[in-house]
């Protein structure tokens, strides 16, 4: 096999592979003795049908897309293997030329790391942000405490009041006709939660367990139902319980078995500490986060486009995996938005594009700057998991796999960056 090779549009390689009438043919009877048993020829027993026969029944080409496909990851990884300097980021475009019994030539068009040309990264002034914790934060942890800890009472003594929650039969009528969907018995619904028809859950207040009432609601316009939207609708409903949430009483006795502090001043201090800390947190990856917009902002790449779409799969992927946490589908949220795959990805383009910029920069700055992760530093990583685990360190060595060691590698150097970074600018 032969290849050339040549910068392409857009950071891209143009890799040319000619592979001889011999390696051509033995990709095609490779495809042969792969796919032979998929065809059936008068005569002939299924899968010991003679290579020849096959072609003659189906044509010369019978064999080629499978032969292609055998041929192309061993040629290309071959001319990969000898070349360092192309840096595929992403999967090859393929197109064939001069395809026949003498030969073949595959053109691959390969997505490769882009040069970034870097911009000011050194003596510039960043501003940190400042959280400051106050008392009003401190006492929604406390509420929030009590929250946690809350019990449902069943109340029977008084009628329903805003923010119960109540169990009711209800049924839907536009018009004198019932609607699919709005008929349910036993319904759980926490009035004040807006989760109904707005002004459904007002009219419940006042209600008793047993009563029965007519509620009338108009369905909104944007509603997702085509057939009922801007309808007044009439809900038949029969109540038959009604909990309130109890909340334990905020004392030292309290926190302490809930939390394990000694008294309520005690857990308001560790609260105000942990939210100091977390303040301090969000005010450095908001640092961070301005430090690589402002030298992403002056660089300059030719980013190739199959960067930006593995990147936008890569959300895609997780916004899935969020909704499927949800009990929802993908699809089903476009057809209830009315978007289509293509604009629904598209959606995500430029914070793909910035993403994917942002990334190329520290990449380039790391290997400029040489930032390494040494050997030291990671022991010291390695150790400081095992005391947080309890086990000695040899038993996390041995179950630490290189994929786990390459992560630790990478915190290590992404700490090592910013820390760089600081240093090199001015922080208020």
């Amino acid at each position: 096999m032969k290849y050339t090779f040549k910068k392409g549009k857009k950071s891209t390689v143009e890799v040319t592979m000619k592979l001889t009438a011999e390696e051509w043919n033995s990709a095609i009877q490779s495809a042969y003795e792969k796919t032979k048993g998929r065809y059936s020829v008068p005569g002939f027993r299924k899968g010991k049908v003679p290579k020849k026969v096959l072609e003659t029944a189906y044509g010369t080409g019978i064999f080629y897309e499978e032969a292609i496909n055998q041929a192309f990851p061993k040629y290309y990884g071959e001319v990969l293997d000898k070349e360092p300097t192309i840096y595929a980021v992403a999967a090859p475009e393929i197109d064939v030329k001069d395809i026949s019994e003498k030969g073949i030539t595959l053109i691959a068009i390969v997505p490769v790391k882009p040069d970034v040309t870097l911009g000011e990264y050194k003596g510039i002034n960043f501003k940190k942000p400042v959280y400051n914790v106050k008392d009003e934060e401190v006492e929604e942890e406390l509420k929030r405490l009590q929250e946690r800890n809350s019990r449902m009472v069943e109340v029977t003594d008084r009628a329903v009041e805003n923010g119960d929650t109540v169990t009711i039969d209800y049924s839907g009528s536009v018009d004198g006709v019932k609607f699919d969907g709005g008929t349910a018995e036993k319904q759980p619904l926490v009035i004040g939660s807006n989760t109904f028809i707005p002004g459904f859950e007002e009219q419940v207040i006042g209600m008793k367990i047993g009563e029965e009432r007519d509620i009338n609601v108009k369905f909104p316009e944007e509603y997702h139902a085509e057939n009922l939207k801007g309808k007044d609708a009439v809900f038949a409903i029969k109540l038959h319980e009604i909990k309130k949430k109890e909340l334990p009483e905020l004392n030292d006795e309290f926190v302490k078995e809930a939390v394990g502090a000694e008294s309520v001043e005690a857990y308001k201090a560790e609260t105000r500490e942990r939210l100091e800390k977390m303040n301090a947190d969000r005010a450095e990856r908001e640092l961070e986060d301005e430090i690589v917009k402002k030298i992403t902002e002056t660089s300059d790449m030719e980013i190739p486009d199959a960067l930006i779409e593995n990147q936008i799969d890569r959300m895609v992927q997780e916004m899935e995996y969020r909704m499927s946490y949800q009990g929802l589908k993908l699809e089903d949220y476009l057809k209830y938005t009315g978007k289509s795959m293509e604009e629904f990805r598209k959606g995500y383009e430029e914070q793909a594009t910035e993403l994917v910029k942002s990334q190329l920069c520290i990449e380039t700055l790391i290997e400029r700057e040489e930032i390494v992760a040494t050997d030291e530093e990671v022991e010291k990583r390695v150790e400081e998991m095992a005391k947080a685990q309890g086990k000695p360190v040899p038993d996390i060595k041995k179950n630490m796999g290189a994929r786990q060691l390459d992560y630790i590698k990478n915190e290590i150097v992404i700490k090592k960056f910013f820390e760089y970074l600081k240093s090199a600018n001015t922080i208020e």
